[in-house]
């Protein structure tokens, strides 16, 4: 069920403030207020307390733009992880390896203006400012659970859209394979990338097949908790693939390439016998160093460690028709 409501507004009642400041509109007087019935209510949850209605933490503008998620067809009745935790425990290199490096050093990074690139095989390529890809398209909250390939995970809740609706748009030729999603290559901004020990050949790069990367699960992401993404969260826009391992999840996205050839990842690229292409979530594949059979579920401590058991696809068993003919064994 979707709520649909009518209303017109100005300009800066229904812009994100960052965007409106800069004089660019993606969003059109008159719009759709939209609330999907599939999100149960024991899920939703302000940003600042984590309890309560979500659709009263949204901003103005998220309110004119949500349209219920027909994709997300598995109502996740899990606690979502605690605000605090999900902005503050993150592993997002760029701006350092700790778990809190990404919350303590992002403050400099400037996440608008942002433009994207979409190049290879479509019909029309360009150079595009994320306003305007924005622009008529309908944003999304959704649920999703994620998986860390370092065996802890979350709940979190997104705001986006499909990306299939994005690719689409663009017109993407029949040599088009795969999508390859380079990350933003800023090293005054991103202290890691300015380091003379990092390990990472920046910029960071991840890809989809071109069956993942339409499915309509796979989103884009410019929100989380009702709010804009923050940069610590992959700020303006980021991948969210909920069936694979979080590293899949391409944050601050700066390109998108379809491509003809697999792209080299960038964890394939450092430890191939550890990070596959894929890197679906099995529990029947072991990391070469840890048991991926459990995961700590945050918030946990040491009395209340809080393990549960990891579940194929990370329970989104309607993407396994995408490996069926595959030896995921070999194909991690």
């Amino acid at each position: 069920m979707v709520i649909k409501k009518t209303t017109q507004l100005k300009e800066s009642d229904v812009t994100p403030e960052v965007i409106y400041k800069a004089r660019r509109s993606f969003i059109k007087s008159g719009a759709i207020l939209g609330l999907s019935a599939l999100l149960p209510a024991t899920a939703l949850a302000t940003p600042e307390n984590s309890a309560g209605s979500f659709s009263n933490a949204l901003p103005d503008w998220l309110k004119q733009k949500i349209l219920g998620s027909s994709a997300n067809t598995q109502p996740i009745k899990e606690a979502l992880t605690p605000y605090k935790i999900a902005t503050t425990y993150n592993n997002f290199y760029e701006f350092g390896y700790n778990k809190d490096d990404p919350a303590k050093n992002s403050d400099e990074f400037q996440p608008f203006p942002w433009k994207v690139e979409i190049a290879g095989e479509v019909n029309k390529p360009g150079h595009y400012d994320l306003d305007d890809l924005l622009k008529n398209i309908d944003l999304e909250e959704r649920i999703y659970r994620l998986r860390c390939v370092e065996a802890w995970s979350m709940v979190l809740p997104w705001i986006g859209f499909p990306l299939h609706k994005l690719l689409k748009r663009f017109e993407p030729t029949s040599r088009a394979k795969y999508v390859k999603f380079t990350s933003v290559l800023r090293p005054k901004q991103m202290p890691a990338q300015n380091s003379a020990f990092s390990t990472i050949d920046w910029p960071y790069v991840e890809g989809l097949r071109m069956d993942e990367a339409m499915h309509p699960l796979t989103l884009m992401a410019v929100g989380l908790y009702g709010k804009n993404l923050l940069n610590q969260s992959g700020a303006p826009l980021r991948l969210v693939v909920p069936w694979k391992y979080g590293f899949k999840s391409a944050k601050s996205i700066v390109k998108i390439e379809l491509v003809e050839q697999q792209p080299l990842n960038t964890w394939q690229q450092i430890a191939p016998n550890e990070y596959g292409f894929y890197a679906n979530v099995n529990p029947h594949v072991d990391h070469p160093r840890w048991s991926q059979k459990e995961e700590r579920r945050l918030p946990s401590g040491l009395f209340h460690p809080n393990i549960i058991p990891t579940r194929m696809f990370n329970g989104y068993e309607q993407v396994a028709s995408l490996y069926r003919a595959m030896d995921l064994r070999k194909n991690f």
